[in-house]
């Protein structure tokens, strides 16, 4: 019986072509590309400090790039754990009491900074680290006593909140830890002074070796409406 030959075809050597999905590239976004001079010294001194002040109006990315770089250093592993606060102090006329547990009560004050987190992890990805505790936000009211190791805490409008509130807030950071406060000190909402000014008094007035990053108003890059907004109103001293 003749014995039957295996056939062997052409194989094209040409390289195969790896088609991404869209939950790798919600993985794996490109690193965060300055738009501003100013942006570019934010994003140099969050690389090699351990403590950042970032200060400007609105749309100049302050709130995006500390959510961005959270997302990333958290996708990572290059920190255990995000942590999120903000001062509950409304910008204008109170709705009252929000329903829910704390989380949800908490949630739209920080809705700013999870979802810039959220577009840049991917919805999957970020509740996951929501549900694992490697997000975690936490209120003003229940963070004394805590202490923040291994990870990055965010301080969202800073301006928001009084000396004592920030100086608990300082003083709850422990080894390991990379801390951003982002505020603009023309929109206090508070009656009486505000921490963020009696923190960059403090570190200006000691010498500390912790960078205050200062937009202006030519680094607002949200929208053109934004900025002429923004200017308006400062011209107008409003």
């Amino acid at each position: 019986m003749k014995r039957r030959r295996a056939r062997l075809e052409l194989v094209d050597d040409r390289p195969i072509r790896v088609h991404r999905t869209r939950f790798e590239e919600e993985r794996n976004p490109p690193p965060i590309q300055p738009m501003t001079a100013r942006q570019a010294e934010y994003l140099e001194a969050l690389g090699s400090h351990p403590q950042v002040i970032v200060l400007g109006p609105a749309g100049t990315g302050k709130t995006y790039i500390a959510g961005t770089r959270a997302a990333d250093l958290l996708r990572q592993r290059r920190v255990a754990k995000v942590v999120i606060t903000r001062p509950n102090v409304p910008s204008g006329r109170s709705l009252g009491f929000f329903p829910g547990t704390l989380e949800d009560k908490i949630a739209p004050w920080v809705a700013p900074l999870t979802e810039t987190m959220k577009e840049r992890m991917g919805d999957g990805a970020f509740e996951i680290a929501m549900k694992a505790g490697d997000i975690e936000v936490v209120p003003f009211e229940v963070m004394r006593g805590r202490t923040f190791k291994n990870c990055l805490v965010i301080l969202d409008e800073a301006q928001n909140t009084t000396p004592a509130e920030i100086k608990m807030f300082l003083t709850r950071i422990g080894d390991g830890t990379q801390v951003i406060i982002n505020g603009d000190v023309s929109q206090t909402d508070l009656r009486e002074t505000s921490g963020l000014r009696t923190v960059i008094h403090l570190v200006k007035s000691r010498m500390m070796p912790i960078p205050i990053v200062e937009f202006g108003l030519d680094d607002i890059v949200r929208s053109g409406i934004c900025a002429e907004w923004v200017r308006a109103f400062e011209e107008a001293r409003v």
